[in-house]
């Protein structure tokens, strides 16, 4: 009986444990990495879903939707950083391993920057991209 009783605490903690698990999003990033690394987009995604992801999955489960991120551009022939960042949230497919090109919502933010380095064009890569991101999550939720 005693067995029984510990058995059913343990599946029991086990059970909660596993629902109170933090949700994940799957995000992808199709930038070029001439612009912006893989790792600093996904950083980005993180850092700005970190603080509203409890009430953004309850309201858009993190099992039917996850978010694309895209950042293009370089420099012109006149040493001119000029950059498209764009955040979409689309629908999971059914494997959880894809998304279908379905865009719920879509933010866009663009800029140049005219003599510029190619540190100074990675970190405005950056800052559009988080534009675009916060573009997509505030028409989500409210703060």
């Amino acid at each position: 009986m005693k067995t029984r009783l510990a058995c059913l605490a343990a599946l029991l903690a086990l059970g909660s444990a596993a629902h109170s698990a933090t949700p994940v999003y799957l995000t992808v990033d199709h930038s070029t990495e001439a612009v912006l690394d893989h790792a600093s987009a996904q950083a980005i995604w993180k850092e700005s879903l970190s603080d509203k992801l409890t009430k953004l999955a309850k309201l858009y489960p993190t099992k039917r939707w996850g978010f694309v991120s895209e950042v293009e551009g370089g420099f012109n022939a006149s040493k001119t950083c000029v950059i498209t960042a764009r955040a979409m949230m689309l629908p999971v497919t059914v494997s959880g391993k894809s998304m279908l090109f379905k865009p719920n919502k879509t933010a866009t933010t663009f800029d140049a920057l005219p003599n510029a380095t190619k540190e100074q064009c990675t970190d405005l890569a950056k800052t559009k991209l988080k534009e675009a991101v916060q573009g997509v999550l505030s028409s989500l939720i409210a703060s």
